[in-house]
């Protein structure tokens, strides 16, 4: 399916530290002014400044989404393919099973649900997400701590301090391409668990550290090879056709053959009040939520998650 582009969604967010944060950098730098711990850096709007690496949103994103999938699935492959589980991405051993699968669809459809959106060793990523930089002013301070022995109570390591970011608003953007609803829900069950503060990003999370509010700014969902025809979405090349207001997976657009192959389901599709509209140039078709409404999309998507766990749908 990498070959080919048959919907993407565009998700743009904000993160807003609620406490400290500690994103740290990989290395030490050579200043003994500056703390043991700094926050990672780069070179942004004609400066040094802080920022959220977009790997280290990607890898908080996708240990939340691998425990929703094995709190309602399982953590090891099961003989159906259908059914729902979550790899252990760092064990490169369990993916010997696919070694001899020549097809990429084959490949695909072997793999547990979370490697199908987030990738693996053995295929591609469906998503990809921006680095997050600051937009304005962003408060950064310097914290002392210390380790304690398990055993003895006594100072293990330490003094040593650390510098978090206790306020700001970094700004990214959520890729997501031939993507099923499926895939979409689970996405918006990950964001809605960061906001609520079920899991945090970067450093001493465990200690409370790394919470943030996640506020959605715009979501674009887009069918270029589409256009829209007397208030129906057509896909060019084909008869397939829907109403305007129609939230459309990777699966509506596949052939009975195609689906089987990849295991997309069938029914792949939504209702949704946001009509397409054509996209830039007349070619394709977009439909685009903006702040509160955004809610109304991963909703619907959510609802194609649940009747996959109901089993309603392979």
């Amino acid at each position: 399916m990498h070959k080919r582009l048959v919907n993407h969604c565009t998700i743009e967010l904000s993160l807003i530290p609620q406490g400290p944060v500690l994103i740290k950098s990989g290395k030490e730098g050579a200043d003994p002014t500056k703390p043991d711990m700094e926050f990672v850096e780069t070179f942004h709007a004609g400066g040094r400044s802080i920022y959220f690496p977009g790997s280290s949103l990607k890898g908080a994103l996708r240990a939340h989404a691998e425990r929703i999938v094995r709190t309602i699935g399982k953590d090891e492959r099961p003989d159906d393919p259908a059914e729902l589980w979550a790899s252990n991405p760092l064990d490169h051993n369990s993916y010997r099973y696919l070694e001899n699968e020549k097809s990429a669809q084959r490949i695909y459809q072997r793999s547990s649900f979370t490697d199908q959106l987030f990738g693996s060793v053995m295929i591609a990523s469906r998503l990809r997400i921006e680095d997050a930089y600051p937009v304005g002013a962003v408060k950064t301070e310097e914290r002392n701590g210390v380790a304690i022995d398990r055993v003895f109570g006594s100072v293990a390591v330490g003094p040593f301090n650390y510098q978090v970011c206790t306020a700001g608003e970094f700004r990214t953007k959520i890729h997501l391409k031939n993507f099923t609803l499926e895939q979409l829900g689970l996405l918006g069950l990950v964001l809605r668990d960061l906001n609520d503060g079920w899991f945090g990003l970067g450093f001493a999370k465990s200690r409370g550290m790394g919470l943030v509010e996640v506020q959605l700014k715009t979501a674009k969902v887009e069918y270029p090879g589409c256009v829209i025809d007397e208030d129906q979405i057509q896909l060019l090349g084909s008869e397939l056709r829907w109403p305007s207001t129609t939230l459309l997976g990777a699966g509506a657009f596949l052939s009975d053959a195609e689906r089987s192959r990849y295991g997309f389901p069938a029914d792949d599709t939504q209702p949704t009040p946001v009509a397409g509209q054509p996209m830039t140039y007349g070619l394709g078709v977009q439909l685009q939520w903006e702040g509160e409404q955004i809610a109304d999309l991963f909703t619907r998507a959510v609802t194609a998650w649940r009747r996959r766990l109901q089993g309603v749908t392979a």
